[in-house]
């Protein structure tokens, strides 16, 4: 049982040294504080090239979906492959640490190997459940600040501006780093740098896939396409309704908490309870 530890151990160090000067300079602008196995990621790197793994399955396209709009589309592959390497780093470490234990222990019946199994599984589900996690969180706060630039836009524009001066000057006037006002800049950038508005307009529409931002961006577009007289009157109509998808987003973020202190709540109401009851049953019993 030690053995299977000592083999797994040795592969994973061999693994890691033979990758670790290789990929190096691809993992160095990856943010440690995301990727917590960052320093020894390069073991997942150099088994997907041992595998020559394409990254062209129906799985790997909706993870590079999802990374997208998380990471923009000039990027989306070099994350899937990090993804990758993450996952398989992550689950090489779990089978360390499940040979040690069982090693420690003196367990390798089929039961544990059907523990480890699961624990392995969920390992890899979880992770992929965190990419869903970072989309709803991104979302959210997209909704939570889009109320707040339509506001502005909608009094720059009416006071004589063009969408895109007003586009620029609420930009340019943000202390905020959000993701929305992250993504105003980009199209900012965009545009600067070249790329038509038309252009610049949907590929922030769809990175940010909220429904009120297409549709934003839609109108945005037909202004820009036929002329609108009623422009102004359309985006006050909007912001007022995403005011009420903020009140909404609001709540649901209420109704989170709430559900995330319900569980230590009940943990020290048990714990009141015992505290109260203990000396009442000893009593009873006569201690």
């Amino acid at each position: 049982m030690f053995v299977f530890f000592l083999i797994v151990l040795v592969i994973t160090v061999l693994l890691y040294f033979l990758s670790r000067k290789k990929y190096n300079d691809y993992i160095e602008p990856l943010d440690g504080r995301e990727y917590r196995l960052k320093n020894i990621m390069s073991i997942g790197f150099i088994i997907l090239d041992k595998f020559k793994y394409g990254y062209g399955t129906k799985y790997d396209r909706n993870l590079q979906t999802k990374i997208v709009e998380l990471k923009g589309h000039k990027y989306s592959l070099y994350y899937l492959q990090v993804h990758w390497a993450n996952k398989i780093t992550f689950i090489f470490v779990m089978v360390l640490f499940l040979s040690l234990l069982g090693a420690a222990v003196g367990s390798f019946d089929p039961a544990y190997i059907v523990f480890g199994v699961i624990v392995v599984g969920a390992v890899a589900y979880f992770m992929d459940n965190e990419l869903n996690e970072k989309i709803n969180k991104r979302r959210l706060s997209i909704q939570l600040d889009f109320p707040d630039f339509l506001n502005k836009l909608v009094l720059l524009v009416n006071a004589g501006m063009t969408v895109p001066m007003a586009w620029e000057k609420i930009v340019t006037d943000n202390k905020k780093q959000t993701v929305l006002y992250n993504e105003l800049a980009t199209v900012l950038a965009d545009v600067r740098g070249g790329k038509s508005e038309t252009s610049a307009y949907e590929d922030f529409a769809r990175r940010c896939r909220i429904p009120e931002i297409t549709k934003f961006v839609s109108v945005i577009l037909q202004n820009a396409k036929k002329g609108n007289t009623e422009l102004v009157s359309i985006l006050r109509l909007q912001a007022s309704e995403c005011w009420e998808m903020r009140k909404h987003a609001a709540k649901r973020l209420g109704e989170e908490a709430s559900a995330k202190i319900l569980f230590p709540m009940m943990l020290m109401f048990f714990a009141v309870i015992l505290i109260v009851a203990t000396p009442a049953v000893l009593a009873m019993r006569g201690i």
